[in-house]
């Protein structure tokens, strides 16, 4: 009796391993599971980015601060007690003289902060390319031609996609990795696209009515602190996320003691 239970529990076993092995084939051969980037097969599209993203990360948030230009001249040192932190903020809008409107400096801010990004993240772009075509390089044959790429900033999203092919060749077979595109989530032209809107209302009328703006359009949070010198500094945020932008806007100023 004990030896007719011990075959069908073996029996039993065999079955549910065969079930599942079919199983795993099934699921491999329809896609949905994915090679993962550190696996013994590397997935193309994760592994790009996964090294990349940080990097996209890191410079809209600096270039967020400092009004979407990196070591700009034309800026204001200005440091907020609670930040701690002096940081040099972009005039958007400036006029060195009094009375008068500022005139936009940057009157293409989307294109030009795409640019900066762009700049800040270009080295390690080709950097996660090569290394990408080394790790495949355990497993194939790999001919890797890397061209340049291009980065749109969208509602709600970064998309990057890479200029560039990969020719894996391995036991006769050969296959071309190049669609190698991601998307990153910021608000990044969302806030950009408000301090566009509000330089070009500051050139025109020497404000801009930034509460009436939150009534209409309540995702946004836009903060204006007047400096001594009769400076505006403008910060815009997005609803509940970490996503900002901040510049300087100096015009019609009034002379100390008028």
């Amino acid at each position: 009796m004990d030896s007719k239970r011990g075959q069908v529990t073996i029996f039993i076993i065999i079955a549910i391993v065969i079930v599942a092995a079919v199983l795993i084939f099934i699921l491999f051969r329809s896609g949905f599971l994915p090679d993962l980037p550190f696996g013994k097969e590397v997935n193309p599209q994760a592994y790009m980015k996964s090294c990349i993203e940080d990097k996209i990360t890191e410079g809209v948030t600096e270039l967020s601060f400092v009004g979407g230009t990196l070591n700009n001249k034309n800026a204001l040192n200005f440091m907020f007690t609670d930040e701690g932190v002096y940081r040099n903020i972009s005039y958007l809008c400036y006029n060195q003289n009094y009375y008068y409107p500022c005139v936009v400096q940057e009157p293409m801010l989307l294109r030009h902060v795409t640019d900066e990004l762009k700049d800040y993240i270009e080295d390690d772009v080709k950097d996660c390319f090569d290394g990408l075509a080394k790790s495949l390089d355990n497993n194939y044959d790999v001919v890797a031609n890397y061209r340049g790429f291009d980065l749109n900033l969208g509602s709600d999203r970064v998309v990057l996609s890479i200029d560039g092919k990969l020719t894996l060749s391995k036991a006769g077979d050969t296959k071309v990795q190049d669609d190698l595109s991601f998307l990153v989530p910021t608000h990044f032209y969302d806030v950009a696209k408000v301090a566009q809107e509000i330089i070009s209302q500051e050139a025109e009328f020497c404000n801009f009515e930034h509460i009436g703006y939150m009534i209409f359009y309540p995702q946004y949070k836009i903060e204006r602190h007047t400096t001594g010198d009769g400076v505006h500094i403008y910060t815009i945020g997005y609803e509940d996320s970490e996503d900002k932008f901040r510049f300087a806007v100096r015009g019609c100023v009034i002379p100390p003691g008028l």
